[in-house]
């Protein structure tokens, strides 16, 4: 006999519907998969196998096709197992096949006939909810991820015998409910606290405007000096995750499989810090079938590139268009696929190869030939993409000692987030804009007009640090997010002054 079972495979962050079909037929005992299967799918015909007859379901001893359709996508992954598992069981009448073909089907097998939790359950969720599917049947442990899409009922099962059991008495069983927005107000964790910082006003100053603006950050300064810790504090300033940015972020996570066992909602911003040894397909993703790298990782959150010089300088200029795009294309012979990548950069660096060109303290010891080599490493265009440069320099020494707390990361958010409800005010007739760092040119004109003596600056700006059309934006647009601190509903010469200062080091050696 034959019967149907449907389930899902992901492409990028998008799901795709995919028709398990099983065919039992009189012949030599075999089980045959097609339907260009992975190695993790050919192995299933093994695991199901093994976990009906361990089970205690009667496996039928004939031959058996499973054709997975469309017969050109490939099928990867073990969430296969439970609709190839259900379809020989219907097929050989051992369960009801009424219900196969409103359901989609997803999950793991373990030997003992457990359910294992997969990945990519989210977006197949929010998928099958578009395509009118009536439910969703799959591993407990990912019943709450799928339950937080609304307009599709969600089952959630420990072990294959719960499964059969519903499609025989399906009255008996209700499907999960989950209150999403209750979700995420329960797990924001709260980030390192601004109080711990003692001294640098500037680069607290810095870092509430990239808060406020969402605008990239590099600090540059000695060893020591605070660049880390003031980037790991940004999360702590940050306005909370909205419900929809934060079924973004997880959708993401769940793609990458970075929610098993981890609870169904990525609560807060994310921050994502890889090591300099990180490869350019690891940042902006890739592989024969591509998968999320950092940046997307990233979305709606941070990418925290701690000693950017010691990233290879192929390796960074990856960055360029995603920063300034917003996502990344990944083009392989076989597919293609777009992954969101709305991120803000923040970075630090020394200011020279021995790490103390311009201290106080300490004498440099690099050559200038040797600053030049060691600045080469990032390119112009890199730069001009970085909207705050900010020189971060030594406490000292009465500072350390005697300097009390600084300023908690509370009150700097309250401040952040009502600067942000003046930009979203101001966006509210274009929806695709969440901040100031997203104002493309036409915004820039409408929104970031000058008057003669700001103009004036901005010229005379430009033509001392031989500034791009690009870094001028960029000063406009940390200007509009000091004025939206300010509260100021126009530019004016000290915002525009103050944002030119976040560029003396564009051009450092």
């Amino acid at each position: 006999m034959l019967a149907r079972v449907w389930s899902a495979s992901i492409v990028g962050i998008d799901a795709v519907k995919v028709g398990v079909e099983a065919d039992v037929s009189g012949g030599l005992p075999k089980i045959v998969v097609v339907g260009l299967p992975d190695s993790a799918v050919q192995e299933a015909k093994e695991r199901v196998k093994a976990t009906l007859k361990n089970s205690g379901y009667a496996f039928p001893m004939r031959s058996i096709v499973i054709n997975l359709t469309p017969a050109d996508l490939r099928k990867e992954g073990p969430s296969f197992d439970l609709p190839i598992a259900i379809g020989i069981l219907a097929a050989s009448e051992q369960v009801s096949a009424e219900l196969l073909g409103d359901y989609l089907f997803l999950g793991e097998l373990s030997l003992d006939g457990s359910l294992r939790p997969v990945s990519g359950v989210l977006p197949i969720a929010a998928a099958a909810a578009k395509m009118g599917v009536s439910g969703l049947i799959v591993p407990a442990g990912n019943a709450e991820e799928a339950a937080l899409v609304q307009g599709i009922s969600v089952y959630g099962f420990e072990n294959i015998f719960a499964v059969t059991d519903f499609l025989n008495n399906p009255q008996v069983y209700s499907p999960v409910q989950v209150n999403g927005r209750e979700e995420l107000a329960k797990r924001r964790i709260p980030g390192l606290d601004l109080k711990d910082v003692k001294g640098q006003i500037h680069a607290r100053r810095a870092l509430e405007i990239a808060a406020a603006g969402g605008h990239n950050l590099i600090f540059v300064g000695p060893p020591g000096s605070g660049k880390t810790m003031l980037a790991r504090r940004l999360p702590g300033i940050l306005p909370p995750l909205t419900f929809d940015e934060a079924l973004d972020v997880t959708q993401i996570h769940s793609v990458a499989g970075l929610l098993k066992d981890k609870g169904s909602l990525v609560g807060d911003r994310p921050f994502r810090s890889p090591h300099h040894s990180a490869s350019g397909p690891s940042l902006v993703g890739g592989g024969s079938f591509p998968r999320p790298g950092e940046i997307s990782l990233a979305h709606r959150g941070i990418l925290f590139l701690d000693e950017l010089t010691e990233f290879k300088r192929d390796v960074l200029e990856f960055l360029r268009q995603p920063l300034e795009d917003g996502y990344v294309t990944i083009s392989r012979t076989r597919q293609s696929v777009m992954f969101p990548a709305q991120f803000t950069l923040v970075a630090s660096t020394n200011p020279c190869a021995c790490g103390y060109y311009g201290d106080s303290i300490q004498q440099c010891t690099c050559s200038p030939q040797k600053r030049e080599q060691y600045w080469a490493k990032l390119s112009g265009p890199l730069m001009d993409r970085i909207d705050l440069q900010v020189a971060v320099n030594r406490l000292k020494p009465e500072e350390i000692t005697r300097q009390p707390t600084g300023e908690e990361s509370e009150p700097v958010r309250v401040r952040v987030q009502r600067a942000r409800a003046i930009a979203t005010n101001r966006f509210k007739s274009e929806s695709s804009l969440r901040c100031n760092a997203e104002m493309q040119s036409s915004h820039i004109n409408q929104w970031c007009q000058l008057d003669d003596a700001s103009r004036n600056l901005l010229e005379m700006a430009i033509r001392k640090l031989g500034l791009s059309a690009r870094a001028s934006d960029r000063i406009l647009k940390v200007a509009r997010t000091i004025a939206d601190l300010s509260g100021d509903e126009s530019l004016k010469t000290n915002h525009v002054g103050e944002a030119v200062q976040y560029r003396t080091i564009d051009r450092m050696q």
